[in-house]
């Protein structure tokens, strides 16, 4: 089946960042998104960003995803990538526990950072191909997911990959809603108190669709 062209301007950017504890594989599935290639042994990252033109659902964007440091000795730096993002993969491994319970505190800080009640964010489990060393069961993390009102997704790395690209394009298909609403909040603020509480609440209604989705 022939593809469309990849238009030459005109193109919505999508600031994406990829952030979790250190060793959770955020640049693996970031690599494998770009290149198309497992790489099991990577040095810690300071921070990489990514380009990329593709098509989700018939639309073509620009991606430009950053992957970040999850090490404690970079924390510094967090904020300063948080203010440009657009939205936010929150990755944590299911073969650590800890990794899990840090989701908190990313979310936190995000919306801290951003000063909004909800923000475009997907969670991401991933290396759920080491069944065997599995500390996080999908109820789990469906449980924190539907705990912040955002979009859960397991994940592999490893070949061959398991919802990569869909984790990517989920986030954008979230930013392209909360774009959405508030553009429709804009038009209606004679009427309705526009704050993000109100894209909360509107978030909630759709919650279970993210959530049966992922």
């Amino acid at each position: 089946m022939a593809t469309s062209a990849v238009p030459s301007d005109n193109l919505p950017t999508y600031k994406l960042v990829v952030v979790g504890d250190g060793g959770v594989g955020k640049s693996a599935l970031t690599i494998q998104f770009f290149q198309k290639i497992f790489v099991p042994d990577y040095d810690p990252t300071i921070e990489d960003s990514y380009l990329k033109h593709t098509e989700i659902d018939g639309q073509w964007a620009i991606l430009d995803v950053l992957d970040t440091a999850g090490q404690e000795e970079f924390s510094a730096m967090r904020e300063q990538y948080m203010r440009t993002g657009d939205g936010f993969l929150i990755v944590f491994s299911v073969t650590d526990k800890a990794s899990f319970e840090h989701v908190d505190r990313f979310h936190q800080l995000i919306l801290r950072v951003k000063d909004r009640e909800a923000f475009p964010m997907v969670l991401v489990a991933n290396k759920v191909d080491l069944v065997h060393l599995r500390k996080v069961t999908t109820d789990q993390g469906q449980e924190m997911a539907a705990k912040h009102n955002i979009t859960y997704i397991e994940t592999s790395a490893k070949d061959p990959p398991m919802n990569v690209d869909k984790a990517f394009h989920e986030l954008v298909r979230v930013i392209r809603f909360f774009t959405w609403i508030n553009k429709g909040l804009k038009k209606k603020c004679h009427w309705l108190i526009c704050t993000s509480v109100t894209v909360l609440l509107i978030i909630n209604l759709v919650k279970g669709f993210w959530i049966k989705e992922a």
